[in-house]
């Protein structure tokens, strides 16, 4: 597998570390007034820069909410530190993906660096309405909201209007997202969260991306006005949103997994039991026409990870002018 170039610099977060809410790097501001309480998450994962990029220049600007409250937080920020330019795919987590660990977090049995992390930053997150997750992907692929299966994720994402995937999903069998994580996977509760993938970890139009999702989400949510936010973030909507209704994933069973070809993602196979790759030398084929590969990569390769998912288009969405 090739590399990507690194065409952005890595904030130094360090003056962000002490915060009003004593969780490190996790600062919670409060208007007073009535409003939703809105978050605006990066570094899920430790190499995945274009959210900590926006949210290092949000309290850089000292943005304050007019309505309602606003956290700005960094997650993963061990990972963050351990980030080696050499060796950039390494410092996804520590000793497990930070976004598999949002179940049964009161089971002391189980312990590692990102549970700590999420039991610390757990207080605030319940108290969260609105969740905005913003990540970025192994390979150089278009930007994706990933609205979880409910249809109130797909709601907000088409309220949001961009980016012009929409990817509905029951997340990964390794574990709980944290954008899942109790009230916000709950169709009957009014909490709401979208992950972004902005698009490959390092490259400069992931930042655009993340800096445009964030603007709107603050506009969305209503703590914010146009005039609190840098004039150049939001950019223009697409035409068009289309929903990918994720159907299954395709798991790894060992290390010997390999794709038929060099994807990176949003490919569309246009004919039913075409070969996308093999397991443990076992042909693995599409299920139906029109089948669209998810977010494959095996950068993470392991027993048990989701190595692609398979969706097809469930609706499109035309942009209201």
């Amino acid at each position: 597998m090739s590399s990507y170039p690194i065409e952005v610099a890595f904030p130094d977060i360090a003056a962000h570390e002490r915060s009003e809410t004593g969780i490190p790097y996790v600062h919670t501001f409060d208007s007073g007034a009535p409003g939703p309480h809105v978050m605006i998450n990066a570094l899920t994962h430790g190499n995945e820069v274009c959210g900590a990029i926006v949210v290092d220049a949000l309290l850089r600007a000292r943005l304050r909410p007019r309505r309602g409250k606003l956290t700005l937080a960094f997650a993963n920020v061990e990972a963050y530190r351990r980030f080696d330019p050499a060796h950039p795919d390494a410092a996804r987590f520590v000793d497990q993906d930070f976004n598999r660990v949002w179940t049964g977090l009161d089971d002391l049995a189980r312990d590692s660096s990102e549970l700590r992390r999420a039991r610390a930053m757990r207080p605030v997150i319940d108290d969260v309405d609105l969740l905005l997750d913003l990540h970025s992907m192994h390979e150089k692929c278009m930007p994706l909201i990933v609205a979880g299966p409910l249809a109130k994720g797909v709601e907000l994402s088409a309220r949001l209007g961009a980016p012009a995937t929409v990817i509905c999903d029951e997340g990964h069998p390794e574990g709980r997202r944290m954008r899942d994580y109790e009230g916000f996977g709950d169709a009957a509760s009014a909490k709401n969260a979208l992950l972004i993938e902005c698009g490959q970890h390092w490259e400069t139009s992931a930042v655009t991306v993340a800096r445009d999702v964030t603007a709107r989400f603050l506009l969305l949510a209503g703590v914010v006005e146009e005039a609190d936010l840098p004039a150049d973030w939001l950019q223009p909507l697409p035409p068009e949103m289309r929903v990918v209704r994720v159907t299954e994933p395709v798991v790894a069973k060992s290390m010997d997994f390999r794709f038929a070809g060099d994807y990176t993602g949003l490919e569309v196979f246009p004919k039913a039991g075409a070969v996308i790759g093999w397991s443990d030398g076992v042909p693995v084929v599409t299920p139906y026409d029109d089948c669209i590969l998810v977010m494959p990569s095996l950068r993470q390769l392991r027993p048990g990870v989701t190595v692609v998912r398979l969706g097809k288009i469930e609706q499109r969405i035309v942009q209201k002018r």
